[in-house]
Order: C-alpha cells, then structure tokens, then sequence
C-alpha cells in the first residue's frame, strides 16, 4: 500500500500548492470552488431606442467655420446635435419635436442642422481651429445628456445650449429664440417666462416633500452640515413639475438615494431668502437667476464642498434623475468625469445582479 501514501501525499501537496496560487491572486478557495456553478442569469434592458435622423439634416465636413459661413450665406444660422446610440430622449427630440409641422418647418427655414454622435470617431474641426474626434469634441465641451443641442450665430460663437431633451412647446421657443436673434435683446431665461404659453392644466401648488428642509435656508457647507445638497428650483402651475413629484420622486429607489442629501425646494420666482452654498445672501429668485436657471424644474446638485457638480433642467424620467444624484452622493464624479460612461457602468453592474434595467420609466407606467 505504499504506492497509495505516495499518491494521497501527492494530491496534499498539489492541493496546498492550489491553495497557496490562489492566495496569491487574490482569490478564495470557495470562489475557486463555486468556479463553473451556474451564474444568475443577466438581466433585461428596456427602453433603449434607435432613431432615425431626418434627412434634411446636413452632411458635413465637420468643419464649422465652413458650416458658419455656409449657413450665414444663406441667411441661417447653424444647430448642432449631439446624440448616442439607443437613447430614448434622443428619439422623443426626433419624433416628438422635429416630427410636429411647424417646429420642423422653423428649423430647416433658420438654420443648418448637424448631428454627432457623442460617442463616435469622425474628425471635427472646432470655431477655434482645434481637431478632435466626435467623442473627444463632445468631452472638450462637457456634454453630460443627450440630446445636447447648440446653437452658434453668425460669428461662431454658442448663443444657446439646451442639455438634455425639452417637449415640444419649449424647444419652439428657444428656435424661436435663436432665430429672431433676441439674444441681443434678453436673456433666454427671461424670454422663456414671458413668452412660454399656457400650460395644460396643472395642481397650481408646489408640492410638499417630507425630505424638503424647512426655512430658514442656511445651505452653507460646513463641517456639521457637510451632506451633497440638491436644490429643486419649482414653480407653481408647472405640469412638469407635477410628474416629477408623482411618477419620479415617489419611486422607492430615488427616496432612499435622496437620503444622502441635504434637500432644499424654491419658488425660482419668489422673494424666499436664502443663503447660498458660498454664504452669500440671496433670494431664491436673484440665485436662480445667478446660476442660470431657465425654467422649472431645475434641479442643481452640489457636492459636500458646495460646488455644482450636475444639473437635471430637461425631462427625464426615474434612471437618469436617480443616476443624477447617485452620481455626487457616491463621489462617482471625481472618478468618472463622463455621466454617460457612470450611468453605463451602473446598468451593467444591476443586470449582472440578474435584475432588469429600464430606462424609459416613470413609476405607475405599465413597463
């Protein structure tokens, strides 16, 4: 029987030396066991879209200095569009808006329209001269949603950015904007209060949360009071509004996300005092108008440091305005600069959990 101690000595040296490989590259003996057991299978991804752009579209050198002066020769001025592959806000910019007879009518009568794909690899000559690809042009100006639309005047330079999709009444409005030329006479933000038309009928009330913080708005960042803020910029009568507080901010996953947050609500147009992240002294309706807010609701996100990190300002629904927040309270930002790229991962990491993903959701919607 000594051929057998031989080998039973053989195989505990051959399983010690297994052990001790594993160690050394990080890896459990029960993960090397579980090694070729069933995984749980991947989860299912909903509401990616594909799209169709129009075709009156332009097709470009990707020159836009030469787009520029094409377009003021003909009396235009020039809109550029970035998209991504899938994506369902995309779709609603192109079948929603672009779609409706006198939006597309204003568009192709006043400017030259381009798209890029903020992902994508054509060759882009910047206003300033510069070469990039679509991808790295698309970083270089900080484009985070898509559609990101710009608009440029006859000189080249961006007289309007619209981050993310906006409905069809309000992206009238800023074509209109843009092409009438008012911004030599008013802001953006002010052409859309006095100009936006009546909205359908809405609560005509701002909504009461219970994680709203109650007056007075002290939101300085200190050692004590050291949360990431997010501040809701609101309105009365604003149906927007209405479904951001029944169908986005009642789902369960982005209540237990806003709990890292301190959580403000303004009336942007109202008188409500407040002190800012950078002590200053304000009210609600001046610091809107300080950080630029266009229209209800906005809602700004700072960081512990009381920095502006994001905004959400367009119509999303539960994903996107979740990813917004996850994206500062997890301090993803400071190690992923692209929102794309972290909403990405964060739904590849959620179907391997074997769990689905929707993105195109808002809660009480049949999926």
């Amino acid at each position: 029987m000594q051929w057998q101690s031989m080998f039973t000595l053989v195989q505990a040296r051959l399983l010690v030396f297994t052990i001790l490989v594993l160690c050394m590259f990080g890896l459990s003996v029960t993960s090397f066991a579980a090694e070729g057991a069933s995984k749980k299978p991947k989860g299912k991804f909903y509401g990616a879209m594909e799209t169709e752009y129009p075709d009156w579209f332009k097709e470009s050198f990707l020159d836009f200095n030469e787009d520029v002066a094409e377009a003021a020769a003909a009396g235009k001025r020039l809109m550029v569009v970035f998209h991504q592959n899938g994506c369902p806000y995309c779709n609603a910019f192109v079948e929603r808006n672009l779609s409706q007879k006198d939006i597309e009518q204003s568009v192709r009568k006043n400017f030259d329209s381009i798209g890029l794909n903020m992902w994508g690899s054509r060759e882009v000559a910047s206003i300033a001269g510069k070469t990039y690809t679509e991808k790295t042009f698309a970083a270089a100006l900080k484009v985070q949603f898509t559609p990101t639309v710009f608009f440029f005047n006859e000189q080249g330079k961006i007289v309007l950015r619209l981050n993310g999709y906006i409905p069809p009444r309000r992206f009238k409005l800023a074509i209109d904007y843009v092409s009438k030329k008012q911004e030599k006479n008013i802001s953006y933000r002010d052409y859309v209060a006095k100009h936006l038309p009546k909205e359908p009928a809405s609560s005509g009330k701002l909504h009461s949360q219970d994680f709203f913080a109650k007056k007075p708005y002290d939101l300085t960042r200190t050692k004590k009071n050291n949360k990431p803020l997010a501040v809701f910029f609101e309105q009365k009568d604003c149906p927007n509004c209405d479904t951001l507080h029944n169908q986005i901010l009642i789902d369960k996953g982005v209540r237990k996300t806003i709990q890292d947050f301190d959580v403000v609500q303004l009336d942007m147009w109202s008188d409500t005092a407040v002190t800012t992240p950078t002590g200053k002294k304000m009210t609600a309706k001046s610091w809107a108008k300080s950080l630029d807010v266009k229209y209800a609701p906005t809602i700004v996100v700072f960081n512990e440091a009381g920095k502006e990190i994001i905004r959400s300002e367009a119509f999303f629904k539960v994903f996107h305005t979740n990813g917004i927040l996850d994206y500062v309270s997890s301090g993803s930002y400071k190690k992923q600069p692209s929102f794309q790229r972290y909403l990405a991962d964060v739904a590849h990491d959620i179907q391997l959990e074997g769990k689905d993903v929707d993105i195109w959701h808002l809660e009480g919607e049949a999926k």
